[in-house]
């Protein structure tokens, strides 16, 4: 294999910048060519690629976002549209690519691969820290401190006026962040997609401490919460114990931007290392991960339907630390 692409695609996480420096890094050390894709598969079907080198990537490894952009590509999910992207990926001569992203990403490149045979090897970027295959995808560790920095400013004003925060946080189908933001933020609920907790038993919960005179409360919500959005649990809560001075905060997507942090920088060049290296040793629909301290390629259809269990020893923390 003498020249590659690379891209990122679905939302942006910190450390994508770093995942790409190593990747380009890597080409050049192994003596390949690395072309970057711009906005993901709507950049290369419309042949939106960039030759890349030692210095196109530097002063990077510390940036948020992503310098290749990203975008959704609704043409990629049709075949002509796929035909288009193998067509300017034959043009430059590329023989294979590194895919940082989720879900989304890999499923296309699985197709793609199956009718063009185009070998991918994916690296996990996302905040939700969602996927199989890897104990952490690149942008979870900077996106919970991010949020965290956050609850701690709210906890200064719920503590302040005896008030009680429903605080939601990304994880439209996942509690990771969440749940060690409950944790590490002093939480005296928190809210996931993977448990059953009812607004019936958090209302429980918050009456059953207002009755031990305790006054201030955070309760974190994940954003794909079963029970509804953060707006109608709090209006639920609210209901029920009208005594109750509630305010509602939505961390937003500033957990999506900023430096990445330092386990997020060396967890990205790690997987961009091993993506390149990946496919220069013949592996195609995998993502590279870290499982246990050790790299793992884990094939895309098991990154894709296997879904990634919450350690339940953690919602225990929660209830315990909570008292």
């Amino acid at each position: 294999m003498k020249r590659i692409g690379v891209f990122t695609s679905g939302g942006d996480a910190p450390g994508m910048n770093a995942c790409l420096r190593a990747v380009v890094r890597a080409g050049v050390y192994h003596g390949i060519e690395v072309y970057g894709i711009m906005r993901g598969y709507s950049g290369m079907i419309k042949g939106e690629f960039v030759r890349m080198d030692s210095a196109s990537v530097s002063n990077t490894v510390q940036r948020g976002g992503t310098i290749l952009k990203s975008a959704r590509s609704q043409k990629f999910m049709t075949k002509e549209g796929r035909q288009e992207a193998f067509d300017q990926l034959t043009n430059h001569g590329i023989e294979g690519l590194v895919a940082i992203g989720g879900n989304g990403t890999f499923t296309g490149a699985t197709i793609f691969e199956k009718e063009f045979g185009i070998p991918t090897v994916g690296a996990p970027g996302t905040i939700d820290n969602d996927l199989y295959g890897t104990d952490y995808t690149i942008g979870y560790d900077t996106a919970v401190n991010t949020a965290l920095e956050a609850i701690d400013k709210i906890r200064d004003t719920a503590d302040s006026h005896d008030r009680c925060f429903f605080v939601e946080v990304m994880g439209r189908d996942s509690g990771y962040i969440a749940i060690p933001c409950a944790i590490g933020g002093g939480a005296e609920i928190v809210m996931v997609p993977e448990t059953a907790m009812s607004v019936e038993a958090v209302i429980e919960s918050l009456q059953s401490s207002y009755a031990r005179h305790k006054t201030s409360f955070i309760v974190i919500v994940a954003e794909g919460e079963e029970e509804g959005n953060v707006h109608k649990v709090a209006k639920r809560v609210k209901e029920a114990i009208p005594q109750l001075d509630t305010r509602v905060t939505i961390v937003g997507h500033i957990q999506r931007g900023g430096s990445p942090t330092a386990s997020d920088r060396l967890l990205a060049s790690q997987l961009g290392i091993a993506a390149v290296e990946g496919l220069l040793n013949g592996m195609k629909n995998v993502m590279a991960g870290i499982v246990d301290r050790k790299l793992m390629y884990t094939p895309f259809d098991d990154t894709i339907n296997k879904r990634k269990v919450i350690n339940q020893s953690f919602m225990r923390m929660v209830e315990i630390l909570s008292v």
